[in-house]
């Protein structure tokens, strides 16, 4: 009689460097490329932005953390890092300072990469529904899109759909408008 294998936990990621983007998807460990600088620029520019007006409360309301590419925990075989994770301060009043976060995020931002586009479409939304963190941004740098997802009942819809220009208001994070195309590397 076959063993069933056994589901990974956090320990079998723990040790790892840092700079291993190793995750933790339904028991198994999953490790992605580095990003690509798109990728990275994206992520990059979106926390820039949304840090001053809703973390340090400059022109905004403040009230949020915002932490980039932190181990966030959904459950002992759910283990994963997005690109940016962020926490209502009225649901989490003390800034996290254990890895990885038990609290579930308000808001997850992913930037689409070749190595991360099937994860971060399939089985991390679907674990982020199933914990019911209620919006969800895919950002596609190649091609200069946004899609804000929100959670009704057990799945996501697209709430909203931006390209890469323009002024615009994107929840949870409509108190201040984004200059869209100020998110993106230059177009080539």
């Amino acid at each position: 009689m076959a063993t069933a294998p056994r589901l990974a936990i956090y320990d079998d990621i723990a040790h790892l460097d840092e700079k291993v983007h190793a995750e933790i998807i339904g028991g198994e460990i999953v490790v992605t490329p580095s990003p690509t600088p798109s990728h990275q620029d994206v992520a990059g520019s979106i926390f820039a932005e949304l840090r001053a007006p809703f973390r340090l409360g400059r022109g905004g309301p403040g009230g949020w953390w915002l932490i980039p590419d932190v181990d966030t925990w959904f459950g002992p075989h759910d283990i994963v890092r997005p690109d940016i994770g962020g926490w209502r301060r009225e649901n989490v009043p003390v800034f996290p300072r254990d890895r990885p976060i038990k609290a579930r995020p308000d808001w997850i931002c992913e930037a689409l990469s070749p190595g991360t586009a099937k994860y971060d479409h399939g089985a991390k939304r679907a674990l982020y529904a199933r914990a019911g963190v209620p919006w969800y941004w895919l950002v596609d740098p190649l091609n200069r899109a946004i899609q804000v997802l929100r959670l009704e009942g057990p799945s996501y819809v697209v709430h909203q759909a931006v390209g890469d220009s323009g002024l615009a208001r994107l929840e949870p994070f409509d108190a201040v408008e984004i200059e869209l195309d100020s998110l993106f590397p230059p177009a080539e």
